[in-house]
């Protein structure tokens, strides 16, 4: 596993991997994980997005729906090329959900010195992140102090639901594109998360290496 780690460490360089999947999916934690283990710094867009609705009073994806477009651009792009970051590679969460948006999303890595180098699916059914998203629920009705972060967009399985059709309407294409420029990784998500970063990991030293 170090060897692989420093392989993909010595490809990557201070570029950046965009993680994708449904909510529930595991994007989050896969993503942390992945920066600490490889030293990137880990940029999420819904934690970003979170945090500026609460400092602007506004709730554009409280209903489950995507930032607009425009928002995104003013809001996430200028990110990549944030001083502190300028030397960092980058492990992303989800950055240009809607279509169109990875092309922008693309250019201004680019710019900034962080490359998108590859991309990753989480792959896993609707019905595996319907099922997680009971179990949370579960767990926060019975122990309040559990350690789940609370969601505006996830308080009620309509909503959840709603997260998911924006996926499959606005993201799949946000995917294909990826796909066809050759930086598509697939890795099924369905597995426990050890498994699933076991997985990820293997996935992105086979696909470095072939880039190498």
């Amino acid at each position: 596993m170090e060897e692989k780690i420093l392989k993909i460490r010595e490809w990557l360089g201070t570029g950046s991997i965009n993680i994708f999947g449904l909510p529930m999916s595991g994007k989050d934690t896969v993503g942390v994980r992945l920066a600490e283990t490889i030293g990137a710094r880990f940029l999420s867009s819904g934690m970003i997005i979170r945090e500026m609705e609460k400092e602007r009073k506004t709730h554009y994806t409280d209903g489950g729906e995507l930032l607009p477009t425009d928002l995104f651009y003013d809001w996430i792009l200028p990110y990549f090329a944030r001083e502190d970051l300028k030397s960092s590679a980058l492990v992303l969460s989800s950055v240009g959900r809607w279509s169109g948006e990875e092309t922008r999303v693309m250019e201004a890595a680019e710019a900034a010195g962080h490359p998108i180098k590859a991309v990753i699916l989480l792959n896993t059914s609707e019905s595996e992140v319907l099922e997680r998203w009971r179990t949370v629920q579960e767990l926060g009705k019975r122990d309040v102090s559990h350690e789940i972060e609370k969601r505006v967009d996830d308080a009620h399985e309509e909503t959840f639901e709603k997260r998911i059709s924006e996926f499959n309407e606005k993201t799949l294409p946000v995917l294909r594109s990826y796909q066809g420029l050759g930086l598509l990784i697939t890795v099924s998500g369905g597995a426990d998360r050890e498994t699933v970063f076991n997985a990820v990991v293997d996935a992105l030293y086979e696909f470095s290496q072939q880039r190498a």
